[in-house]
């Protein structure tokens, strides 16, 4: 099977038909926001959004009277009286690039999304197509790498040639108006478009540069320039980094491309992690038709743009580059900027323990958290290389911290636990 289904003109027509009757058919979901501001709800979302921040002194201060906080939440959203809270800012390094990080209040803001997204997530994940794996209960990196693997593995004359393309600047170009229909396409319930509608215009991202303005005029945008920070931002454009609620965000906005280029374009490789996306074919020619079709999919549908340094290459030549490693056609290895930032990390953490030093919660879970990645990939070296000489100590860290602290973290976990009044 080709990458495109080759039909004619008129058979294309019928099918794009078929999938826009089914997407505005889909069915509507209503009657959720009472769900949503009951206290058994709340008080869940806050037990989720409390995780790994048990040393947040709001966390410690709400769970002394959690009733009496979740209360005030419950009120405001009853009252229709929540409004998001400003957000914290701060730059974060990812290898050479540099993100800007967007951080809310743990009270009310992250137990108010939590509480939405325990509501609305069913209906999202059973939207969502198997071809989409990142911030998925369930899936995530190295679902995304066992299932390239094993197509790799058993039929890789159809994935001769692959096609890597992400989005140009993805959660800053992410367009309010064209997620917030999207929504609406799948919920009925106004008091949930609403909260949604405030939590996504809450704050715009897109910097108003030369080259973003002319792009969203050019889509049919009213250009408002806002100021945030002191920086100029495009109004209606752009969700936070480091907002839970954006990761949902992301993946909704593209789910309807997933059904679009899985049905009417009927690719049979295909693999999203968020915006990153690979596809596969027996020739460079259907790759190429692919990439016309996508961009102009993603400018049309999406306000979205492909970044230029997309690629069409030989998969196995050079190996794919996805999900942090290099999948060739016998094995695997780790992605260069991964293998160098394990290096750096774990070298920082021995170096730590041997000046008389113990490693902290943050560098034990680095630690397994590389210790997955390796598991996946040919990696016997950087194993032992790296990790089994810090290994003891990391054994100590979680007898002496982890586990004694969980069982801990347990009985008062139960202690707090809410009743209702």
């Amino acid at each position: 099977m080709g990458c495109i289904s080759r039909l004619s003109p008129d058979g294309l027509k019928v099918r794009f038909s078929a999938y826009r009757r089914e997407q505005t058919s889909v069915k509507r979901y209503g009657n959720l926001y009472e769900k949503i501001c009951s206290m058994d709800n709340l008080y869940l979302a806050f037990q989720h959004a409390k995780k790994g921040k048990g040393w947040y002194k709001e966390v410690q201060q709400i769970e002394k009277r959690p009733y009496y906080y979740l209360a005030g939440l419950q009120w405001m959203l009853q009252n229709h009286l929540y409004k998001t809270s400003e957000y914290a800012t701060f730059t974060k390094k990812d290898g050479k690039k540099e993100r800007e990080i967007y951080k809310l209040p743990f009270f009310p803001d992250r137990i108010a999304q939590w509480a939405v997204l325990q509501v609305i997530e069913p209906q999202l994940l059973a939207y969502f197509t198997d071809d989409t794996y990142s911030a998925i209960p369930n899936k995530g990196i190295h679902a995304a790498y066992k299932k390239l693997r094993l197509a790799v593995d058993t039929v890789p004359e159809e994935m001769t040639y692959c096609l890597k393309i992400d989005c140009k600047k993805f959660y800053p170009s992410i367009d309010h108006e064209t997620l917030k229909q999207k929504f609406r396409r799948k919920y009925k319930d106004p008091e949930l478009l609403e909260l949604i509608d405030e939590v996504i215009d809450s704050i715009s991202t897109c910097p108003a540069t030369d080259e973003n303005i002319e792009f969203y005029r050019s889509c049919g945008n009213e250009i408002k320039i806002v100021k945030v920070n002191g920086k100029d931002f495009i109004e209606g454009v752009g969700i936070p980094i480091g907002n839970y609620f954006s990761q949902y965000d992301g993946n909704f906005f593209l789910s309807g491309f997933d059904h679009w280029i899985k049905e009417v374009k009927r690719v049979k490789h295909y693999y999203r992690y968020m915006d990153d996306i690979c596809i596969f074919a027996r020739t460079k020619e259907e790759l190429h038709q692919s990439l016309a079709e996508i961009n102009e999919y993603f400018i049309q549908n999406l306000k979205l743009r492909i970044k230029g340094n997309y690629q069409i290459f030989p998969s196995f030549i050079r190996g794919i580059d996805f999900v942090g490693y290099r999948i060739f056609l016998k094995d695997t290895l780790l992605r260069k900027s991964t293998c160098q930032e394990f290096e750096r990390k774990m070298t920082a953490i021995r170096k730590k323990i041997e000046s008389g030093q113990e490693m902290n919660y943050s560098e034990w879970c680095a630690i397994n958290s590389y210790k997955g990645w390796l598991k996946y990939c040919d990696s016997s070296r950087l194993s032992e290389k790296y990790i089994e000489p810090i290994q003891p100590y990391a054994d100590r860290y979680y007898k002496d911290h982890i586990k004694k602290g969980g069982k801990k973290h347990e009985r008062v976990r139960k202690s707090t636990q809410y009743k209702a009044a």
